[in-house]
């Protein structure tokens, strides 16, 4: 391993450890980053999915996965409700590419689709019920633990980035049943940590257009 990338790994790492343990009191710092990041790879695999082409084959992907990652980022930060539905939508289109993936489906337009519908519906629900909090912890928790596991892959496992951003549910169990296991200890502490500690404390809801105003 390279130094760069041994520091971009434990940069991570770092990342993904804050994010488990304390990611609904640093959720205002993460949203931009995580809206930016999302919007990314959904514009890039929206492209793949629609029209057929390679992972970042075109320029075409890389210039439609950033401005969606840009717009998704800059609602995060003027709109605490789309902040949210972009955590929660994001949660259920990963888990259900993650899902569909591990019982044996390519990723096409199909699994796109249904991943994209999925996280739809999970935004309307937690936003509907107005369980923000909740769902803030338990996917932090659980979305910076995947992180952390993915990070050790690529860095260590010698696994491809590609394969796992399409299929990581499935390589990493491939890789180790292990990884699941660590994946479920860790993922619960950061739920217990991020809860207790978040008892008395409620994330600032906004809309910084009129406050603006």
């Amino acid at each position: 391993m390279t130094f760069s990338l041994l520091c971009i790994a434990l940069i991570a790492l770092l990342f993904g450890l804050a994010v488990v343990f304390g990611g609904y009191r640093l959720f205002l710092v993460l949203l931009p980053i995580w809206g930016f990041f999302f919007g990314f790879f959904l514009g890039i695999q929206s492209v793949q999915a629609l029209f057929g082409i390679g992972f970042l084959a075109t320029v075409t992907s890389w210039v439609v996965g950033f401005f969606v990652g840009a717009l998704f980022a800059v609602l995060s930060y003027l709109f605490y409700i789309f902040a949210v539905a972009i955590l929660s939508g994001s949660f259920g289109y990963g888990l259900t590419v993650g899902i569909l993936t591990l019982i044996g489906l390519d990723y096409g337009f199909l699994v796109w689709i249904i991943g994209i519908v999925v996280g739809i519906v999970l935004a309307l629900v937690v936003i509907a019920f107005n369980i923000q909090k909740y769902a803030i912890i338990f996917i932090t928790a659980v979305g910076g633990t995947a992180a952390i596991i993915y990070t050790l892959l690529v860095a260590f496992g010698n696994l491809d980035f590609q394969d796992l951003l399409f299929g990581p549910v499935r390589m990493a169990l491939n890789d180790s049943f292990w990884w699941l296991l660590f994946f479920l200890v860790l993922a619960i502490a950061g739920i217990v940590v991020q809860w207790r500690d978040t008892r008395g404390f409620e994330a600032e809801t906004y809309n910084r257009l009129s406050e603006e105003a």
